[in-house]
């Protein structure tokens, strides 16, 4: 039971990790039709920024700040520069353009940082672990990760549900044509959009950095995982990214925990072991496949 209550924490962390991920681009993507595969670029460039900031100043939350503003900053500047020309476009062309960001950004990565991985250090007043229940001790940065996670997804619900703004991205999402013509600039709008979701990624790229090497092309582990969150909630919609993040955490990380010692039960362990490992990286596409089939739209899908 404390191992499962453990893991459960594990999965919920990677889900709000991943909310972080997809809540920006799944609004890119419902409010501009724009796929957009180089987010995972911005995810690198936010773990790369912080923890180079925080090696040179030890301080941890110099190091997020720097994630926060090197991700926002060029996520910008990408979308005037480049991706504001695909609007529109078929999605073959964002797609072949976004890969093409992709390359570019590791390889300039690499020649800024080379190609070792960076670490960077948790910080000491999240360094420890407290106990969620008697005798289950839990590090206090995984909680703070869950924490952050939760408090962007009630900020992002208000910021949508219950502002201008967000009343204009829920417009522009369906009728944007209509928006314009009412004198909203929709690009600068856009621009904004896409701002915040660069943000959240180099949120999400800082959050990582003391629990996994940064390392050129870590950005495409993630966005895949993003893209099955994405499926799985809804296209262009918040509360699916979220719903669906959760799920994908929580069914990725226990398969991986516990489904090779299931079959050992009725196999040789080597056998299920590589068994295990082989289904357990495939569990998150099972679970897409089977919510599908229920709710081809997805979970949470946009009207319109």
């Amino acid at each position: 039971m404390i191992l499962l209550l453990e893991q459960l924490l594990n999965g919920l962390q990677y889900g709000v990790m991943l909310f972080l991920m997809a809540a920006g681009l799944t609004l890119v993507f419902g409010i501009m039709g724009l796929i957009n595969l180089a987010h995972g670029s911005l995810y690198m460039i936010g773990a790369y920024a912080a923890a180079w900031t925080q090696q040179q100043t030890g301080s941890f939350l110099l190091g997020l700040a720097a994630g926060l503003a090197a991700a926002g900053v060029l996520g910008v500047a990408l979308e005037m520069a480049i991706l504001r020309r695909l609007y529109g476009r078929a999605h073959l062309d964002q797609v072949l353009a976004t890969f093409g960001v992709i390359l570019f950004a590791n390889e300039a990565v690499a020649m800024l940082f080379g190609r070792q991985p960076l670490m960077a250090g948790l910080p000491r007043w999240l360094a420890g672990a407290v106990e969620i229940v008697p005798g289950v001790p839990y590090p206090l940065y995984r909680l703070a990760i869950i924490a952050v996670g939760l408090a962007v997804a009630a900020g992002l619900y208000g910021l949508i549900a219950h502002t201008r703004i967000g009343m204009l991205v829920r417009a522009g999402a369906t009728h944007r044509a209509l928006v314009g013509a009412l004198g909203v600039r929709i690009g600068l709008l856009f621009t904004a959009v896409f701002g915040l979701g660069a943000l959240l990624a180099g949120l999400a790229g800082a959050l990582t950095g003391p629990l996994l090497s940064v390392q050129v092309g870590m950005g495409e582990r993630i966005l895949i995982a993003t893209f099955v969150v994405i499926v799985i909630g809804g296209l262009g919609s918040v509360r699916g990214a979220l719903a669906g993040s959760v799920l994908v955490g929580m069914v990725d990380t226990l398969a991986r925990a516990y489904l090779p010692g299931a079959l050992r039960g009725v196999m040789a362990a080597a056998d299920a072991d590589a068994l295990g490992a082989g289904l357990s990286s495939m569990a998150i596409f099972i679970l897409m496949a089977a919510v599908l089939l229920w709710r081809p739209r997805g979970l949470f899908p946009t009207h319109g």
